[in-house]
């Protein structure tokens, strides 16, 4: 359906509207792509909205398999968009109204510390624009970390998409906010070619604790905390917990990298934000002494809001962690696109 013709959303009485927003864009048959997909969160995200997948980029073949397991319906470039004709693109995909977008975020985190920034990646960001020029979505959604703020042509980016006669909003946004049990800060861009965007409103809810994620009924081996093998810096991790806690508490700790906050967290807390690396241990109290292991893919997928159906079937561990730490938390993006839907009523989606 023509971008120009579509009807106002109206709700029936009684029906959530964020079921009821889902039901009407899968009536519309409205069509996404994903830009920078990865394994693809945003996409999970976008089709429990009601959108139709219709085709995804990303240069990383194996998160192409990934991709593709999951989302057999949606066509897969396996490409850098640089190498792509847009306009043949666009011709071939038909009528596009939304278009999610991840670029390269490496080398705007912090988490890269003080090593040398790749620019070049980091114009990769500059692809949304090529395709968007070509595709001419009504919805734009560009995710990010936060610090991509900083960057020195952010707000030439910004006044390009402006260009297109997109009108702009940005939010940051934190996943722990959505249902899902990571606190995950990240920047997200929403573009509209016929109206303001909505601010995205947040309501209280229950946030959900690391604990919801952690499978304890002893399904992975552990090893004992205290060996020979373990570095000092764990144990001085661990230490730090069980002086807090108490030596009866189960907790996790950051078993790889390091972050500003003693290097440990309860479990009833929302797990700190997951990364490309294998990051997380579990540790928990036995009658022989502390156990632990590291958090398994399962574990994360879960932590990223992604569906227990979600494939994660090719690659290493390492393969799959990078996969899920790349990935954008699907509960977000929902409620992200559907307030974009609801818009055109004045009305917020389902919180």
């Amino acid at each position: 359906m023509p971008k120009e013709f579509l009807p106002p959303l109206v709700v029936p009485f009684g029906t959530s509207i964020g079921r009821g927003l889902r039901n009407q864009v899968k009536t519309m048959g409205l069509r996404a792509v994903d830009l920078f997909c990865g394994a693809g969160g945003s996409s999970a995200g976008a089709r429990a909205a009601g959108f139709r997948i219709v085709a995804a980029f990303d240069a990383w073949e194996l998160a192409g398999k990934v991709y593709s397991d999951n989302f057999p319906e949606a066509r897969f470039y396996h490409s850098r968009l640089e190498e792509l004709n847009a306009a043949d693109v666009a011709k071939s995909l038909g009528n596009v109204d939304l278009l999610m977008a991840s670029p390269e975020c490496t080398n705007h985190s912090p988490a890269k510390g003080n090593r040398p920034r790749c620019e070049k990646s980091k114009d990769t960001a500059f692809q949304v624009i090529r395709f968007a020029r070509a595709i001419k979505p009504r919805w734009i959604v560009v995710e990010n970390v936060v610090s991509m703020r900083n960057w020195s042509r952010y707000a030439e980016f910004l006044a390009d998409l402006r260009a297109l006669g997109y009108s702009i909003r940005q939010q940051v946004l934190n996943a722990k906010d959505f249902g899902v049990a990571q606190s995950r800060r990240r920047l997200f861009i929403t573009c509209d070619l016929e109206g303001d965007p909505s601010p995205i409103a947040l309501r209280p809810r229950k946030i959900r604790g690391a604990v919801q994620i952690i499978d304890q009924n002893g399904t992975y081996k552990y090893t004992p905390l205290r060996s020979k093998s373990r570095a000092k810096a764990t144990l001085l991790r661990a230490d730090r917990a069980i002086d807090e806690l108490g030596k009866r508490q189960p907790f996790l700790i950051v078993y790889y990298g390091s972050d500003h906050a003693g290097g440990w967290q309860t479990i009833d807390a929302p797990l700190r934000t997951i990364t490309t690396l294998d990051r997380f241990a579990f540790v928990k109290p036995e009658k022989t002494g502390h156990m632990m292991r590291m958090l398994q893919v399962p574990e994360l997928r879960q932590a990223m809001g992604l569906p227990q159906s979600f494939k994660l079937q090719h690659g290493t561990r390492r393969d799959r962690i990078r996969m899920v730490g790349n990935a954008v938390c699907a509960p977000v993006m929902r409620r992200v696109v559907l307030d974009l839907i609801a818009g055109q009523t004045g009305r917020s989606a389902e919180r």
